[in-house]
């Protein structure tokens, strides 16, 4: 497979590496440039210099408050409300007059994202002190239940808590892996700003903030500059993170989310020829698509010119290329020691795939991350549950059996008892106050006192694949619609997912009986439910979600699942609720399959 010399351009023929020996000792970056390497070098020992002692300062207080967790909760509790007690929220809710946790499970009643929205609204039109004594940075968005998305308020203090978890995360990775700053590292990250409220505060992605606010010798080290998070067009986004990423000799591999990393095994894939050609050549690989607006040109352009020809490293990935028939992170990056990714709930399905493309690399897992904030901060390999962060944030827990009693019993950290599950609820310095998060967690052990905490799965009516958090009556909206648009009449209707192949099936059963059509119904019922999640519509435009697959299911099946249901609950016929969500096939409603759906 000799890419590099068909086209116009074609590799200096001085331009050799011969035997796997070369290969694996070749460590350009971009450019390939000796000076270039020397002042990476520079700037990893420096990077490493002041991780180290940032780190170590974080282990000390981490420990400390880690011997102690209830005091450390306490603490902190007190603190926060003595900051906001003359915001809105804090006069409401008698902030003054609080001076134990009890008192404060009291004044201040348990609330989602829903109840919480009223004060969130008066923020986002520009009303001062609001939630929290300091101003919103920014508002970052996430699905909400309905077609409206959640905005989540974003405050300096809050940012300095995700930094201090930040850092001793990747602290105690380099500990373990003295190498991981040796060269570049890859993180991919979505835009800082994606608009602004009514009253100008931008609204984006915690990624892109947190990105745009690290210091320069740390941003020096990335092998993706951040304008790349800034391309729309999805398929070019992710080539040319591909094409960046792959470009670079990589030591350091972080993302929250598997399925991002399994989205640049694909780009590999798929366009390795294209990829070597635009690193030997110099080029960004893509241009932009007709529609493109003026500034999406220019963003294009801007990439473009900051690239250099490599035709060192365009070698190397075609040795690669010529033997495997595709570009993998493993051939390309042989210094990579570890990498870093989310390993609970149906996440840890996918991290297991990484092992092939990338190699039998050790898997940390980042902790239990949401845009509301980060919750633990976990220290192993190969473990979903890390550390709950006692110093970041104030935790309460109640019993997954419990979560629907009328005075449910609320546990604290120190409260916990190993193996069994709890809805966590939060209270943050950014203004969410006994926040229901709608997300189960498991006790793993203990570090020291604190509880070891590891991601279930989203709790009530909710089903999470890759961090779209699909609500049932999302569910219910998108088949209404498309039931609607294609004149379908009433349908019953239930998605399970299928974290092994990465979609939902969608059981479908019709008043009328069912005559085919199924992908026109598949595909309506997709597009809807894209327009009303879109984190849904995020993950589906990345294919990091597959299309739903839709099941035809015998007429009657609704009313036999439902009684079922029913007899087995022991509920009165009038409290029962469809389930628009189930976690998994039963024998039943595989019984009832009208016939295999349409691939």
């Amino acid at each position: 497979m000799e890419v590099l010399n068909s086209g116009e351009n074609t590799r200096p023929k001085d331009v050799t590496l011969t035997g796997d020996i070369a290969a694996l000792q070749y460590t350009g970056g971009t450019t390939g440039k000796a000076r270039n390497f020397s002042r990476d070098v520079a700037m990893s020992r420096l990077i490493r210099f002041g991780l180290g002692w940032r780190g170590r300062l974080q282990q000390i207080v981490f420990d400390r408050a880690a011997e102690n967790p209830e005091a450390a909760q306490r603490n902190y509790l007190l603190a926060l409300l003595r900051r906001n007690k003359d915001t809105v929220f804090g006069r409401e809710h008698g902030f003054r007059g609080i001076q134990h946790v009890t008192d404060y499970a009291q004044r201040v009643p348990i609330r989602d994202y829903a109840r919480h929205q009223p004060w969130i609204d008066r923020l986002k039109c520009g009303d001062k002190r609001v939630l929290t004594a300091d101003e919103p940075l920014m508002f970052a968005t996430t699905s909400g239940t309905t077609s409206e998305p959640k905005f989540i308020p974003l405050t300096a203090e809050w940012l300095r808590e995700l930094q201090r978890i930040t850092t001793l995360w990747l602290y105690r990775s380099q500990v373990d892996y003295p190498s991981l700053f040796d060269s570049k590292s890859v993180t991919v990250v979505s835009p800082a700003v994606e608009g602004r409220t009514a009253s100008g505060t931008p609204v984006g992605s915690v990624s892109g903030l947190t990105y745009q606010r690290t210091p320069w010798m740390v941003r020096r080290s990335y092998a993706l500059p951040y304008d790349v998070s800034e391309i729309t067009d999805y398929d070019d986004r992710y080539f040319v993170t591909a094409r960046m990423a792959l470009a670079a000799d990589v030591s350091m591999l972080a993302a929250p989310n598997p399925s991002t990393l399994l989205r640049l095994v694909e780009e590999g894939r798929e366009h390795s020829e294209r990829i070597v050609r635009a690193v030997h050549d110099g080029s960004l690989g893509v241009v932009p698509p007709e529609k493109a607006d003026p500034e999406q040109r220019s963003l294009y352009s801007k990439l473009d010119r900051a690239i250099r020809p490599d035709q060192v490293r365009a070698r190397f990935m075609e040795k690669f290329l010529e033997r495997h028939g595709a570009l993998l992170p493993r051939d390309l990056w042989p210094r990579l020691p570890m990498i870093g990714c989310w390993l609970g709930g149906a996440a840890g399905v996918q991290a297991n795939r990484l092992l092939e493309p990338y190699g039998p690399l050790p898997l940390r897992d980042v902790g239990l991350r949401a845009t509301e904030g980060t919750m633990t901060i976990p220290l192993m390999d190969g473990d979903a549950a890390g550390p709950l962060a006692v110093g970041t944030g104030f935790y309460e827990f109640i019993s997954e059996e419990d979560i629907d009693a009328q005075q449910p019993q609320v546990r604290l950290a120190h409260e916990l008892e190993n193996g069994k599950r709890y809805y966590i609820l939060m209270t943050t310095s950014a203004g969410l106050y006994r926040y229901d998060i709608n997300d189960i967690v498991e006790v793993h052990g203990f570090y020291k006192q604190i509880p070891r905490l590891a991601f279930v799965r989203k709790g009530r009516d909710m089903v999470n694949l890759t961090g779209e958090k699909l609500h049932s009556s999302q569910v219910g909206e998108a088949a209404e619609l498309a039931g609607r648009e294609l004149a379908l009449g009433d349908l019953h209707v239930q998605v399970i997912p299928d974290d092994d192949k990465m979609h939902y099936d969608l059981l479908v059963e019709q008043e009328e009986g069912i005559g085919g059509g199924e992908q026109e119904r598949a595909d309506a019922f997709d597009r809807h439910l894209a327009e009303i999640n879109i984190e849904y519509a995020h993950k589906r435009r990345s294919r990091r979600l597959g299309r739903p697959r839709l099941w035809p299911m015998k007429l009657g099946w609704a009313r036999r699942r439902r009684r079922r249901d029913v007899e087995e609950s022991g509920k009165r016929d009038t409290q029962y609720k469809w389930p628009m969500i189930q976690m998994q096939w039963d024998d039943e409603s595989r019984a009832d399959v009208l016939r295999q759906p349409d691939d």
